[in-house]
């Protein structure tokens, strides 16, 4: 064990020192492992970038929440399918939660009425457009996800009496608000004042398609006194008991909505109901495109270098055909020539995968520093990886002129010219 270690110590010295004296030859011999490092991580960011950056979005939307609409939110392309389907309305939501109450065991807790359009609104001589305004109860707080940087949410009371007081989006508040609090201010909305009651606090966009910080909500009778009921703008949000029996509740859920909707057997769903799972299934395709533009990149770049790596090593082994002879004559074994030379073409893979890291971390780092709310993350396992595909390419690209070199024979290695 004791001459294993020494062998393994000098030929890591010797291999450094070769380094040492062929800097140049040594650097552009591990571009190739480089550029193969670069690419691998910056995949493993990509992906795990859409990772993150999903779960922020689905945590916003609700994993714990179905919604009912009559269209689905995503491969609505045969919209002949679903054009004569009846809106949802707000006596759906009471049907359908007296049948959750009546279900023993029901995987579901209970459903909240949504109404919503965009809008205008007014305040200190400033105006935003285009905010997403929606009209529910008072059990909308039973699931909303944002937590509220001030104030409230309104009470059923308050709904019942149609009563004029809204919550405003972070974004909603700030523009309208830019140099004081927005709560107890009033904004105007279809013409009408509204109490801020409430500022939700800062959620960020969905997927970068839909920003929730641009939003208003009002109670369902104030939303219906001054907007009227826009069928085609209406749904039934429905709380899971656990997230985790999703495909359980979803199919709670559809049979609830056609007895709702008395709809006989055999008859087609005339109603959607969505969750986050439709965009992941959406996403997936986006991330195996990305891993496999990453993997043949990355598997060009490092069969480059390992050529050249290759090509090297068997250089370096007839540069020093004559040392070989002479270690071999003084008692060298083989083993010690094969990990003289595959110690030092790992050594260089092993350099390349260092210079890529640190140019992968540099330009994480950059695009931190430029948008801080974009979902990227530099992690330890991508280290793990990057080093592991440099070892396996310097052993690969390595082998074999080492396996030749500790194979020379001695006396032929000392006549070579």
């Amino acid at each position: 064990m004791g001459r294993l270690l020494y062998e393994f110590n000098e030929s890591v010295r010797i291999a450094m020192a070769q380094i040492r004296a062929n800097k140049m030859r040594s650097a552009l011999t591990a571009l190739g492992v480089v550029i193969g490092i670069v690419a691998v991580t910056l995949m493993g960011t990509a992906i795990r970038g859409i990772d993150i950056g999903f779960e922020k979005s689905l945590a916003m939307l609700g994993g714990d929440i179905l919604y009912v609409d009559k269209w689905p939110w995503l491969g609505a392309e045969d919209w002949w399918n679903y054009v004569d389907r009846p809106y949802v309305k707000p006596e759906d939501v009471l049907k359908l939660n007296r049948i959750i109450d009546s279900t023993e065991n029901s995987e579901l807790e209970f459903a909240v009425f949504s109404a919503f359009r965009a809008t205008a609104l007014k305040a200190n001589g400033l105006s935003v457009s285009g905010v997403f305004t929606r009209g529910t109860s008072a059990d909308y707080g039973r699931v909303l996800t944002a937590d509220f940087a001030e104030g409230r949410l309104f009470t059923d009371a308050e709904d019942q009496a149609a009563r004029q007081v809204c919550i405003l989006g972070s974004d909603v508040a700030q523009a309208l608000f830019p140099a004081r609090s927005a709560l107890g201010a009033t904004v105007i909305v279809a013409g009408q004042p509204f109490e801020v009651i409430g500022v939700l606090a800062r959620q960020g966009s969905f997927l970068g398609l839909f920003s929730f910080d641009n939003q208003m909500v009002m109670p369902l009778g104030a939303f219906h006194k001054y907007y009227g009921v826009r069928n085609d703008e209406t749904e039934i949000m429905v709380k899971m008991k656990d997230k985790n029996r999703i495909d359980q509740a979803r199919e709670e859920l559809t049979g609830d909505m056609r007895r709702v909707r008395g709809q006989q057997p055999g008859q087609r769903d005339n109603f959607s109901i969505n969750g986050g799972e439709a965009f992941k299934e959406k996403l997936d395709p986006i991330k195996k495109g990305i891993a496999f533009a990453g993997l043949f990149v990355t598997g060009l770049a490092l069969f480059v270098g390992a050529i050249g790596i290759m090509n090297i090593t068997f250089v370096s082994v007839k540069e020093r055909t004559k040392e070989i002879g002479t270690r071999k004559a003084l008692g060298a074994r083989r083993f010690t020539i094969l990990l003289q030379f595959l110690i030092e073409a790992v050594s260089i893979c092993v350099l390349g995968g260092v210079i890529g890291l640190g140019l992968t971390y540099g330009l994480f780092a950059g695009v931190k520093a430029a948008m801080p709310n974009f979902p990227i993350e530099f992690s330890l396992l991508l280290v793990v990886v990057s080093m592991l595909v440099s070892i396996a390419t310097g052993v690969l690209s390595g082998i074999i002129p080492a396996w030749g070199a500790s194979r020379l024979d001695p006396v032929d290695a000392l006549r070579y010219e």
